[in-house]
């Protein structure tokens, strides 16, 4: 009797041990749970504690209600000019309404996958290659208005559809490939004109300033190479008239500067300028009066008969021109060579 009465509690406490397990349920944060009750639905349990029925009301697998994302294989697509291209695709939907997405669509995550198919040949099917492979932002936006359109009574809210590749044919891919290259060599061979071209410009503007800051320097010198010998001139003017000499010293200078004439080894000839008889007036007066007294009554004086003689009579130095009579110093007329 006593080991009845134990089998019984312990199979009571069982029953009890059972009861409060499927009555008491806990739902986690961001989770959602449908319950039944006889196989109708009875509510939507949020996120905590809660006191289920026992074998009266059922709770369905809870429901995630973060942001997911999924990512479908790639799809064939023909575009308007008839080639086929490969797109895949991404989705980032997220489940607003348990009740909805549980008791409307039977798998909403391969629902957004097949109208995610269809409404991407639908858009791209209106584009050509070049459009398709350029217009994504424009083919993103009009995915994501259809399937937030079409799954919103399902309970799903579609937030982004991002398109991660469009592979066109490998052929087409060659050809492009090609094509960027010669656009590419294009655009170096014109950037390299280009570069060529400024830089025979710079180079030819820099020789044009050289040239003309070389001539300015040249006039500049010139200038004042010109104003220091003027200057130079005038000093020597001013030294001259103001220390006044007289006859001798400028017959003096006028003897040592004529034999620079002749300097040089094309002198062939040398002529013997008129002056030279003032010249040498000049130093005959500075060698003294005295003595050039004594020297010219020896030749010229009145006793003798040089100075009787005739200028016209008088014989010719050999080598010399006829005299042309005498001149102020008592000399013959000045010889040519």
């Amino acid at each position: 009797m006593d080991i009845a009465v134990a089998i019984v509690l312990l199979v009571l406490v069982v029953f009890v041990i059972i009861v409060l397990v499927r009555a008491v349920r806990i739902v986690p944060q961001a989770r959602a749970g449908v319950v039944e009750r006889l196989g109708k639905y009875q509510r939507t349990l949020n996120p905590g504690l809660t006191i289920l029925i026992p074998f009266v009301d059922r709770l369905l697998p809870l429901l995630d209600l973060r942001e997911q994302v999924v990512s479908f294989p790639p799809q064939p697509v023909i575009t308007e000019d008839n080639l086929v291209v490969s797109i895949d695709t991404v989705v980032y939907f997220q489940v607003t309404d348990a009740r909805a997405a549980t008791y409307e669509i039977a798998n909403y995550i391969q629902a957004v996958e097949q109208l995610t198919t269809t409404t991407l040949r639908n858009v791209v099917g209106g584009l050509n290659l070049e459009e398709a492979l350029t217009s994504r932002d424009q083919i993103n936006g009009q995915l994501r208005g259809v399937l937030d359109e079409a799954t919103g009574r399902w309970g799903i809210r579609v937030s982004r559809v991002e398109l991660k590749a469009i592979d066109p044919p490998h052929s087409i891919q060659d050809s492009m490939e090609k094509q960027m290259r010669a656009e590419r060599d294009r655009r170096a061979a014109i950037l390299t004109a280009e570069g060529t071209k400024q830089s025979a410009i710079l180079t030819a503007e820099g020789q044009r300033q050289s040239s003309i800051l070389k001539a300015e320097g040249d006039a500049k010198a010139a200038i004042l190479r010109a104003d220091g010998e003027a200057q130079a001139i005038q000093k020597v003017f001013d030294a001259i008239h103001k220390g006044n000499p007289d006859q001798k010293l400028l017959a003096y200078q006028y003897l040592q500067t004529l034999p620079k004439i002749a300097e040089g080894s094309a002198n062939k000839l040398w002529i013997i300028p008129s002056e030279v008889g003032e010249a040498l007036k000049g130093i005959g007066n500075a060698l003294g009066g005295s003595r050039d007294g004594q020297f010219n009554d020896g030749l010229f004086g009145p006793g003798s008969d040089a100075a009787a003689e005739p200028a016209a009579t008088r014989p010719a130095v050999p080598g010399t021109a006829p005299a042309a009579g005498p001149d102020a110093a008592g000399f013959p007329g000045q010889p040519e060579a």
